[in-house]
């Protein structure tokens, strides 16, 4: 078998286009534009406009994605990587910051689901699905008084 030589070792770039990001990372360059908008990721431009993304961006992505997939909100993925310079690579200590960074908004979350789904299910008994005329879940539409919204699952 023969040696294989520099000249064959795929070359590692520190900067990928759009297309290299898009194909490695799995996400559409729409959403790759669409992050770059929301100042999730950053790019330079060359001189012919072109983008050209850090190889760190990659685990960008990935953390967005793997964020997105637990329902954390975009803001709040911003928000953590807002505190990053554009090419830091993530870390696992920065994972555990953002884990506990992020407990009270999970632990609401949770608490959250957990109130819609026991609530849910007395409403869903008359058939109505109707907190504003529901004289079970809401007689004489009280929750009114408190303003717009699903007040009963918004609040504990």
């Amino acid at each position: 078998m023969p040696d294989r030589t520099d000249h064959q070792r795929p070359k590692i770039t520190k900067e990928l286009t759009i297309g290299e990001l898009s194909e490695r990372s799995g996400v559409a360059a729409s959403a790759l534009r669409f992050y770059e908008r929301q100042g999730l990721i950053y790019s330079r431009r060359t001189s012919g406009n072109q983008r050209r993304y850090h190889r760190t961006t990659l685990r960008r992505v990935a953390f967005i994605r793997a964020a997105q997939s637990v329902g954390m909100p975009l803001d709040c993925v911003g928000h953590v990587l807002a505190m990053l310079p554009p090419d830091a690579e993530l870390t696992r200590d920065f994972w555990v910051g953002v884990s506990e960074h992020w407990q009270k908004e999970v632990n609401e979350r949770i608490a959250k689901m957990e109130r819609m789904r026991d609530r849910f299910t007395e409403c869903i008994g008359c058939g109505c699905l109707s907190f504003e005329q529901c004289t079970l879940v809401n007689p004489d539409d009280v929750l009114a008084e408190q303003g717009p919204g699903p007040r009963r699952l918004l609040n504990p």
